[in-house]
């Protein structure tokens, strides 16, 4: 049984972490409360930012790799295929790196509000559980992990990384004056879309601005279900968000912004020539997920709503096979 001075400590476990994850059964009771800071009991943020990066880096695995030191030899004749693993890797870092910072910074902008929201009331600077001194120290970690990582790409890449940093820290502050917060956060947390591109290829073209519209669209509409969990409470405290905007007509705007997503991706795949036929046979299920999403959602039912919201990982996860099958088995048909 846990001792009641190390539960006043590291404080509470989120509302919304899964049972049993790693940081409230097996991390130190001292550290418990920064890590969760940074999300990292909630891991689903990390791999959402994650995916449009790797969507973009299989997508990208058919150019000429200018930008990049090392490139992996794929079906096709010329290398052409497979993503790059170490770009993987490094992004799969970095996203969680940059996702903890703004976790950090947002729950240091909102601490004052999230004590009032039942949801996060629980959250480390909000119980007092975590200093805002030690969110500060944690907060700088965490940012120059990401500079290390960014370092290590090209001069056009690192550029299109800074340019990011403006977008994140405003994000806090968008829905104190916006219903669109989550439209701010999907052109950050989009961005991976353009630098995965960048990072391989030492420029931008067509297909992963494509590729960035359709993930902004996406990350409207599952931040709009996440934001569903807190939508009585923000209107009390006079936030504002998709949610309260779409209100009743929620799952028509759902639907609206999820097609402009799963036709901006099917179109991006096009256009960086991705086997049309093998991809659009496995894309099906990706746009599947989609539909059942919004066809199956309770919109009053916080559970279901973050239910519904972690599912998204799962659309991640049927892009990033469609791309990445479509440019091996496509290769083979080409090239045997």
């Amino acid at each position: 049984m846990e001792h009641p001075k190390e539960t006043v400590a590291a404080g509470r476990p989120a509302a919304d972490a899964a049972p049993g994850n790693w940081v409230d059964g097996a991390a130190p009771h001292r550290l418990r409360p920064y890590l969760r800071l940074a999300r990292f009991d909630r891991p689903i943020g990390a791999w959402l930012l994650s995916w449009p990066c790797w969507w973009s880096i299989a997508m990208a695995a058919r150019e000429a790799p200018t930008g990049w030191r090392w490139a992996v030899t794929g079906a096709g004749a010329n290398g052409e295929g497979l993503p790059d693993p170490i770009l993987m890797v490094l992004f799969l870092i970095g996203a969680f790196a940059m996702r903890g910072a703004g976790c950090v910074w947002n729950d240091i902008i909102d601490r004052d509000i999230d004590a009032k929201v039942a949801r996060t009331a629980s959250r480390p600077l909000a119980s007092g559980a975590a200093s805002v001194r030690g969110a500060v120290v944690l907060l700088t970690i965490l940012l120059l992990v990401s500079l290390a990582l960014l370092l290590s790409f090209n001069r056009f890449a690192i550029g299109l990384g800074f340019a990011s940093v403006v977008i994140v820290a405003i994000y806090p502050l968008a829905k104190r004056v916006t219903f669109w917060p989550q439209a701010v956060l999907g052109i950050a947390f989009s961005w991976g879309a353009l630098l995965g591109w960048a990072a391989f290829t030492g420029e931008l073209s067509l297909a992963p601005l494509v590729l960035y519209a359709g993930s902004v669209a996406w990350v409207i509409g599952y931040d709009t279900i996440y934001a569903l969990q807190d939508k009585d409470d923000d209107q009390l405290l006079g936030l504002k968000s998709t949610a309260i905007k779409f209100s009743a007509n929620v799952k028509a705007w759902l639907a609206g912004f999820y097609t402009i997503a799963f036709v901006c991706i099917c179109f991006a795949a096009w256009l960086s020539r991705v086997p049309t036929l093998p991809f659009a046979a496995l894309a099906v299920a990706a746009g599947m997920h989609l539909a059942w999403q919004v066809a199956d959602l309770k919109p009053d039912e916080a559970d279901d709503c973050l239910a519904k919201f972690r599912s998204n990982h799962t659309f991640g996860i049927l892009v990033f096979l469609a791309v990445v099958v479509a440019n091996v088995y496509g290769g083979f048909l080409l090239y045997r």
